[in-house]
């Protein structure tokens, strides 16, 4: 786990180095909210899908969950940009980027249920479930 919370934080400053900031606009910390939330939704529903969380599924569920994606996606940071948009006499934009942090990363959850779902359907049409037990 702590491993992933390594490679989770380098991997988040790296992208907030990369993505643009507009006028200091908080959009990278956004976008990676967002992915974060849109690749913990696939990850959990995939799992779930899978089986009992028990051995490798719940070593991957807080490896990757917990540990990579913890450190990846970051509240602390949302609450920090939010406040310095509202300290700034940006009120609108301090609430158009926490609710579209909110809004957006709930719609890109379900999104990744989804995704992870629509997979895992496709896999027991082919007969393949993706980790060698058989479903009922």
């Amino acid at each position: 786990m702590a491993a992933g919370g390594v490679l989770g934080a380098l991997s988040r400053y790296g992208l907030g180095l990369v993505i643009p900031s507009p006028d200091r606009w908080p959009l990278p910390t956004l976008i990676i909210n967002i992915t974060g939330a849109l690749a913990l939704g696939a990850l959990l529903e995939g799992l779930s899908r899978r089986g009992p969380d028990a051995g490798r599924r719940r070593v991957l569920r807080l490896a990757l969950g917990t540990g990579f994606l913890g450190a990846y996606t970051t509240y602390s940071t949302l609450a920090l940009d939010t406040v310095h948009l509202m300290t700034s006499a940006d009120l609108a934009g301090a609430v158009w980027y926490a609710g579209a942090t909110v809004v957006g990363g709930a719609a890109a959850t379900i999104a990744g249920i989804w995704f992870a779902a629509r997979q895992h359907r496709r896999s027991l049409a082919r007969g393949r479930p993706g980790d060698g037990t058989v479903e009922p």
